[in-house]
């Protein structure tokens, strides 16, 4: 059996704009086996059965790609869970999502924690999932097996992470990891904030956002990021990531370590582009992050540094925690949880922004699916509507205008800072390899995951 999907608005690689387009879709592999550049208004003619969809004027995308995402299970799973976590994601488009090794108990730092993962995550992914891998202190030893055992690569902390479990690494333990995987084709994850969150003047007040603002300064990610590019020069073959870049002060570092040929990549998320600190009030921890949303000028910068090519990816850092632990009844920032919690809402939210700014469909496509594909080493599958990749495709309505509310969240503990905004653009349907996994029309999934782990 084959999928035709045709419109006249398809976004097909190195074109700028939507085209008039067919792909055809063979669902016995999930692969797109041809594209023609035109919109069909019949079903051709073939000796297999076909499922046709006519996507009309709205806007055919290749399916999102998200490398930054906490789902939490097993051992945190009242935080969030591969079932809903992955629910939201196909509802915002997004066919792929990327674990990250903590919060879940145990992180994915050894190969049998990979296994425990592996084995929560079966029969419940509507999305498919990949695997980033952990380094600690002392898990040296660790890094090679659990490439071998399918690892896209590997996360430190250069602060405390919040969690036990998962202790920050030293410079040590970095000489010692990027020596293990040097001769690697792998990349090594940096969660840059050097040092010690400070203590305001103010610390006192803990409902204020600007005393939590305060107390992650933007020096902590220009030191940490001054660390990881020494450190690189010792070991030019090993690639380095920064994951949630928040801070403009670094993209001086940044351009002036690509200019010496360092292989250095960087993301940014969607909160760091579509909040800012003005705009944040006192008593609101669903707000918190680590490191922290910043300044309105801030914001413009990471912007500008997105469309200069210094930022390569965007993506949700979507962490989750029960509401116990946002204590949101108390407005108690400094005590709360740090993270943002996005699944479902990264397209609309850069569309909404992005368009303020002159920014296009295919740029947008650019940082949230193809470079986010190429990061997580998924290339070869992902990222792209093209002959040969999967058959991960989302029908979006650009135009469509709609209000979040905590009961439109697909995500578990429906939290986040985004309640009550509108936003712009809307995806109607998402399909995996060809199959149907998300319908608004419907009210939402497919009952059956049909996901796989990458």
């Amino acid at each position: 059996m084959i999928l035709i999907c045709t419109g006249r608005n398809v976004l097909l690689p190195g074109i700028p704009s939507p085209v008039p387009a067919t792909l055809t879709i063979d669902l016995s592999t999930g692969k797109i086996i041809e594209i023609v550049d035109s919109y069909q208004t019949t079903i051709p003619q073939s000796n297999e059965s076909v499922r046709w969809i006519d996507a009309g004027d709205k806007i055919v995308l290749p399916g999102l790609v998200d490398a930054h995402v906490h789902l939490n299970e097993p051992g945190r799973t009242d935080w969030e869970g591969f079932r809903t976590g992955t629910k939201a994601a196909v509802s915002g488009g997004v066919t792929t999502v990327v674990d990250m090794p903590l919060n879940s108990i145990p992180p994915t730092t050894t190969v049998e924690h990979l296994r425990l993962k592996r084995d929560a995550a079966l029969e419940q992914c509507h999305s498919d999932v990949a695997f980033w891998g952990g380094v600690i202190p002392g898990n040296q030893g660790d890094l090679k097996p659990l490439l071998a055992a399918g690892i896209k690569g590997f996360k430190c902390f250069l602060i405390e992470s919040g969690v036990d479990e998962f202790p920050c690494v030293s410079a040590q333990d970095l000489e010692l990891s990027m020596s293990e995987l040097q001769n690697t084709s792998t990349v090594l994850l940096f969660h840059a904030e050097l040092g010690l969150a400070g203590s305001p003047e103010d610390a006192s007040n803990v409902t204020s956002y600007s005393t939590f603002l305060d107390s992650r300064p933007q020096k902590l990610e220009t030191d940490a990021i001054s660390l990881i590019t020494t450190l690189q020069k010792r070991y030019p073959a090993l690639r380095c990531h920064i994951v949630h870049l928040s801070a403009s002060s670094a993209l001086p570092l940044i351009r002036a370590a690509r200019s010496a040929g360092l292989n250095l990549t960087v993301e940014t998320c969607f909160h760091y582009l579509c909040l800012s600190a003005t705009e944040i009030p006192d008593g609101h921890p669903e707000f918190k992050c680590c490191p922290p949303v910043r300044e309105a000028a801030n914001q413009e910068l990471l912007w500008n540094g997105l469309l200069e090519g210094l930022i390569d990816c965007v993506v949700s850092d979507h962490s989750p925690c029960v509401a116990e632990l946002k204590k949101l009844d108390e407005g108690d920032i400094m005590g709360a949880w740090g993270g943002i919690s996005t699944l479902g809402l990264g397209l609309s939210l850069l569309w909404t922004e992005g368009q303020r700014r002159g920014v296009t469909i295919a740029q947008i496509i650019q940082w949230t699916s193809l470079n986010s594909a190429e990061h997580a080493g998924l290339g070869h599958l992902k990222g792209q509507l093209k002959v040969g990749l999967d058959g991960d495709f989302i029908i979006w309505d650009p135009d469509a205008e709609f209000t979040v509310t905590s009961d439109s969240l697909n995500f578990k503990n429906k939290i986040s800072p985004y309640v009550g905004m509108t936003l712009r653009g809307r995806v109607e349907k998402t399909y995996l390899r060809g199959s149907l996994v998300y319908d608004m029309a419907a009210h939402g999934q497919s009952d059956y995951p049909v996901g796989h782990l990458l």
